[in-house]
């Protein structure tokens, strides 16, 4: 259960970050400013996913966010503090850009440490009958009716699935980005050459 609220947990803050980072690139926002939204949308994105369930149980909107803040925040917190530390300790990764494979490698290393610093911090929680235990004290609860049906049920292995093909890709964009850009380089100094 512990490893399921983590996994659950990283793949909010993954979905979060990258999307951030992806934003923050795009606009040309700084680092600091890059980082800060990104761990933002790591938080919205971890209660989103933690919500949704409870939503579709049947709990009211303010009640399933009490859960999921009581919850979350903890293991959503280690998660965010650990991953950007690592990623500022991976030479170059904070400026490398969304083609760069250092960006791309330097996340997958950050995602999985920062899982491995979550991981004890849920399973403390669970066993003291709090963090993911409030939340899945509310599953399976009640077969959905009406609007809430439509709620969709994304399991862990679902969103893992995703974000580990989403990275995969950013990796596979960048070694071809660098790749052609290698290629390139050394077609030009052939074409100088008297």
């Amino acid at each position: 259960m512990a490893a399921s609220a983590t996994l659950h947990c990283l793949t909010g803050c993954a979905t979060g970050e990258i999307l951030g980072l992806i934003i923050g690139t795009a606009v040309g926002l700084s680092t600091g400013w890059t980082i800060a939204l990104a761990v933002t949308l790591a938080f919205v994105f971890g209660y989103t996913l933690s919500t949704l369930p409870l939503l579709r149980s049947g709990l009211a909107v303010g009640a399933a966010l009490s859960v999921v803040l009581a919850a979350d925040t903890l293991s959503i917190a280690v998660m965010e503090i650990v991953d950007n530390a690592v990623m500022a300790m991976v030479p170059g990764a904070m400026e490398a850009g969304l083609v760069n494979v250092v960006f791309w490698i330097g996340m997958m290393i950050a995602l999985t440490v920062a899982f491995f610093a979550a991981y004890p911090v849920n399973r403390a929680l669970l066993k003291r009958g709090k963090g993911h235990a409030l939340i899945h004290g509310h599953h399976g609860t009640a077969e959905p009716t009406g609007a809430r049906r439509y709620i969709p049920n994304l399991s862990s292995g679902l969103l893992v699935g995703v974000i580990v093909s989403f990275m995969l890709g950013g990796l596979l964009v960048a070694t071809a980005a660098t790749l052609e850009g290698t290629a390139a380089g050394s077609h030009s100094s052939v074409e100088q050459s008297p």
